[in-house]
């Protein structure tokens, strides 16, 4: 019982490990990388060794995906967490809405706004470079001011120049 215990304990560390270790390397942070590598090996060659050298039933098996399932729940949870990077939220509005641009710089948003041609009018995107981790609040922020907005986010790859905010 003591084994099921364990391996279980074991994937709640290493596969939440092994998720951000991925994500660090996508996101070329290759030293934290390495060191999660280290770690991960460590307890994933522990955690098989319990399976092949103990008494290799068919519970410990099962327990082991099952703690690896949960462990992928855990480790994109803990990565929603920490937000790491950068990512650009678009914006398109129907009118320009200086008020709202105004909000967004004083609340630390650097905001770069564009003039459109849509179908049947001009457009106003706004474009906003931001940390992950207000992504929300920005979101939160635009639809206050403009329910009907067009928002999209994605992260960029890489960035040089200009100016971040906060």
């Amino acid at each position: 019982m003591l084994n099921i215990i364990l391996i279980i304990v074991l994937q709640l560390i290493y596969v939440p490990i092994y998720t951000l270790r991925t994500l660090f390397l996508v996101k070329n942070i290759t030293v934290l990388a390495a060191i999660m590598g280290i770690i991960e090996t460590l307890i994933y060659v522990f955690g098989l060794s319990l399976i092949f050298n103990g008494d290799k039933s068919f519970t410990s098996m099962i327990v082991y995906s099952i703690g690896f399932g949960i462990g992928i729940i855990l480790g994109t949870r803990l990565e929603q967490k920490l937000a790491l990077g950068y990512i650009i939220v678009t914006v398109n509005t129907p009118m320009k809405n200086s008020e709202l641009v105004r909000t967004l710089r004083e609340n630390g948003f650097g905001v770069t706004l564009y003039t459109g041609e849509g179908m049947d009018s001009d457009r106003y995107r706004m474009e906003i470079l931001t940390k992950r981790n207000r992504e929300r609040e920005l979101i939160a922020t635009v639809e206050r001011f403009e329910t009907n907005a067009f928002i999209v986010s994605y992260e960029p790859k890489r960035f040089k120049g200009g100016y971040i905010f906060k």
